[in-house]
C-alpha cells in the first residue's frame, strides 16, 4: 500500500504542470476528511464523467421515444433530360403492323415536391425498448454511485495514510529535538572531561539516523498529499493541511448487519440486478421480433413536366396518398431463437456473478468485523506499551543524569519509546482502515459523504 502511494506520488510530482487546473494562491487550505470528499464530488474527473453518462442516458430515452412519434419529411427534385429516354412500341398501336416505333415520353424538365409522414401504430420492440431505455438510465445512475463510492474509499484511505505519515513525522521530530538537546549537553560534558568522546559520537549517530528518517518521511508525506490531491481533483500546487480524521460507526454498529442485508445495501448488488433486468428485456425484445408491425403513412405533393423550366402554361399537378404498412415475420432461419438462447446463457452468468458477490460480501464482512475487534485490542495493548516505554525512558533518563545508568541504556530506551509510539500509530491506522473496510462491506460508505 505504502509503496503504491509513494510511486503514484512521485509520478504526480513529475507531472505537476500537466495536472494544474487553476491559479493557486499561497494560502494553505485546511481539509478534513469530509471536506476532501465534498471537494472531490465537485472536481474529480471520474465523477464528472459519470454525470455525463447519466445525461447521455436521458438523451437515449428521448431518442427511443422519438421512434413512436410522427416522422415528417419534405423532399423535392429537379430532373433535366438533355436526351429523353426512348421506348419501343409495337407498330400495331399506330396502324403499322410488323414494325417497331421508337417513342420518347416525358418533357425535358421534371419538377416535384412532396411532404411525407409516417406514424408507428404497433411495434412490440418499441415498447420493450422504452422499458430498456429507462432501465439503462438506472444502470448509469448506479454506475455513478459506484464511482462515487470507490472515490470515497480511495480518498479516505489516502487521507488516513497521509495522516499516519504526519504522525510518524511528528514523533521523529520530537525525538530528534530531545536528541539534539542531549547532544548539546553531552558536548559540554565532553569539553569538561565528564564523558568520553564515544558517548558524544553515539548521540550524533542516533541524531543523524533520525534526520535521515525525518527526510524520508517528509518526502513520503508530500508524495502522499499529491496522491490525495489527485484523487480529489485539486491542483498539485495548492498547499493543504490535514486535520484529524474520524470515521464514525454510530449509524452501523459492527455485528448488527448480516451478510444478506449487507449485500442488498451495496450498489454493486443493485447494479447486478439491474443488469439482469436489462438482459431480461433484451430477451423480451428478441421475442418481440415475432410480432407483426403496423404503421400508417401519407404523402402529399406537386409535380410538373415542361420543355421550358419557366413555362407556366403547364401547371403543377398535385398528388396524394395515404395507407397502412403491415409487416408479418414468417421465418428467419432460427435467428431469433439463437439470439434468445444466447441471452438466456448471459442471464445464467449474471446469476453466478450474484452468488459470487454474496459469498464475497459475507467473507469481507466477517474479515472487517474481525479486524475491528483485533485492532481495538491491539490499540489498548499499544497504549499500555507506550506508557511503559515512556516510564522506562523517564526513569533511565533520570538515572543517566545521576550517573547511575550508561548512555547506551538511555539510547535504547529512546529507541523503544519511538518504536512503541510508531506501533501505536500503525495500529490506529489499521483500526481506521478496518472501519473504512467495514463501511465498504456493509454498503455504508455513503455515510462519509454526509
Amino acid at each position: 500500500m505504502i509503496k503504491k502511494y509513494l510511486a503514484l506520488g512521485l509520478l504526480l510530482t513529475w507531472m505537476t504542470p500537466a495536472f494544474a487546473q487553476a491559479p493557486v494562491t499561497g494560502q494553505v487550505k485546511e481539509l478534513t476528511l469530509q471536506e476532501s470528499i465534498q471537494y472531490a464530488l465537485s472536481n474529480n474527473q471520474d465523477i464528472k464523467k459519470a454525470s455525463y453518462d447519466e445525461q447521455i442516458a436521458r438523451q437515449v430515452i428521448r431518442e427511443t421515444k422519438s421512434v413512436g412519434l410522427p416522422q415528417v419529411t419534405a423532399s423535392g427534385g429537379l430532373d433535366y433530360f438533355p436526351a429523353l429516354p426512348t421506348q419501343i412500341l409495337p407498330g400495331e398501336l399506330a396502324g403499322q403492323p410488323g414494325t417497331d416505333i421508337p417513342v420518347q415520353f416525358g418533357k425535358d424538365y421534371n419538377v416535384k415536391g412532396n411532404v411525407q409522414f409516417t406514424q408507428l401504430l404497433f411495434n412490440q420492440s418499441y415498447f420493450v425498448g422504452l422499458q430498456a431505455a429507462k432501465t439503462t438510465q438506472d444502470l448509469y445512475r448506479l454506475r455513478a454511485a459506484m464511482v462515487q463510492e470507490d472515490l470515497v474509499y480511495n480518498i479516505s484511505a489516502a487521507y488516513l495514510q497521509t495522516l499516519q505519515t504526519k504522525e510518524q513525522f511528528n514523533t521523529i521530530e520530537a525525538n530528534l529535538e530531545r536528541l539534539t538537546q542531549l547532544e548539546k549537553i553531552m558536548q559540554l560534558q565532553y569539553e569538561n572531561d565528564l564523558v568520553k568522546k564515544v558517548d558524544v559520537n553515539r548521540i550524533q549517530v542516533s541524531r543523524i539516523n533520525l534526520k535521515t528518517q525525518r527526510q524520508s518521511l517528509s518526502t513520503a508525506f508530500e508524495q502522499q498529499k499529491n496522491v490525495l490531491k489527485f484523487f480529489i481533483g485539486m491542483p498539485l500546487e495548492q498547499e493543504i493541511e490535514l486535520q484529524d480524521a474520524t470515521i464514525s460507526l454510530e449509524k452501523v454498529m459492527p455485528g448488527t448487519v448480516d451478510a444478506a442485508t449487507a449485500s442488498t445495501n451495496k450498489t454493486q448488488f443493485q447494479l447486478l440486478n439491474t443488469q439482469k433486468q436489462l438482459t431480461a428485456l433484451q430477451e423480451k425484445n428478441i421475442k418481440a421480433g415475432y410480432y407483426p408491425t403496423l404503421a400508417a403513412y401519407g404523402q402529399y405533393g406537386y409535380q410538373t413536366q415542361r420543355n421550358e423550366l419557366f413555362d407556366n402554361s403547364i401547371p403543377y399537378f398535385k398528388t396524394s396518398v395515404v395507407g397502412l404498412q403491415l409487416n408479418i415475420p414468417i421465418f428467419d432461419g432460427f435467428k431469433k431463437d439463437a439470439q434468445a438462447k444466447q441471452v438466456q446463457l448471459e442471464m445464467k452468468k449474471l446469476d453466478e456473478d450474484l452468488d459470487k458477490f454474496n459469498t464475497n460480501t459475507a467473507a469481507t464482512l466477517t474479515n472487517a468485523i474481525s479486524q475491528l475487534q483485533n485492532s481495538e485490542a491491539a490499540i489498548q495493548a499499544q497504549n499500555q506499551n507506550v506508557m511503559l516505554a515512556q516510564d522506562v525512558y523517564d526513569t533511565t533518563n533520570q538515572l543517566y543524569k545521576e550517573g547511575l545508568s550508561p548512555l547506551t541504556d538511555l539510547l535504547e530506551a529512546e529507541v523503544q519509546l519511538r518504536e512503541a509510539r510508531t506501533n501505536l500509530n500503525n495500529e490506529v491506522l489499521k483500526f481506521k482502515i478496518a472501519q473504512l473496510n467495514y463501511l465498504q462491506a456493509t454498503g455504508e460508505l455513503k455515510t462519509l459523504i454526509n
